[in-house]
């Protein structure tokens, strides 16, 4: 059996066929970008190249840092550290004595007790983006990620796929 189709029917069934693919890729475009549990990502300013793990059990992010000292400039509180890492593109020692002012300090609970420890401004290259967040310092040798993503960056980054690690290379310039 045959059915005509009535020309008005036609053009609407013509628009939607038009627009969903324009549809489609603009939601695409839209939709937050999807990283594995663990990327690459560089540490600026020496733009050192160290695996970040996407933690969204953590809500601060944390970054390795050691000989940690505290100090006053200008009636505010600082830090001096040392950021000893290894590159993982060029397997090099990269350790380099940064002063940060401090944004706050923050309290952690764990197994052995309770820990204060300084939260400074750094940023960090993750995909094509360059990220200025809040990162408490704290020693992470016996870690195996020197760098944690917490939920409020992650908030900022996109979506974490627990299924997937190393997803992009990292490509910002400052």
């Amino acid at each position: 059996m045959f059915h005509s189709i009535r020309p008005n029917r036609l053009f609407k069934c013509l628009g939607v066929a038009v627009l969903l693919p324009v549809c489609s890729a603009q939601a695409l475009a839209d939709s937050p970008q999807v990283f594995g549990w663990v990327e690459k990502g560089l540490i600026f300013p020496e733009k050192v190249a160290v695996k970040f793990k996407l933690d969204t059990g953590a809500l601060t992010s944390s970054m390795h840092a050691e000989d940690i000292d505290r100090f006053e400039k200008d009636g505010e509180d600082w830090v001096r550290f040392t950021l000893e890492l290894e590159d993982i593109d060029t397997d090099k020692e990269v350790e380099k004595r940064l002063e940060r002012k401090v944004a706050r300090d923050i309290t952690v609970r764990g197994a052995g007790g309770a820990e204060e420890r300084p939260v400074v401004m750094m940023r960090v290259c993750l995909g094509n983006r360059i990220h200025e967040e809040q990162f408490s310092l704290n020693d992470r040798d016996k870690m195996n990620y020197p760098v944690l993503i917490g939920r409020r960056t992650l908030e900022d980054i996109g979506l974490v796929d627990s299924s997937k690690t190393f997803t992009v290379e990292p490509d910002c310039s400052e």
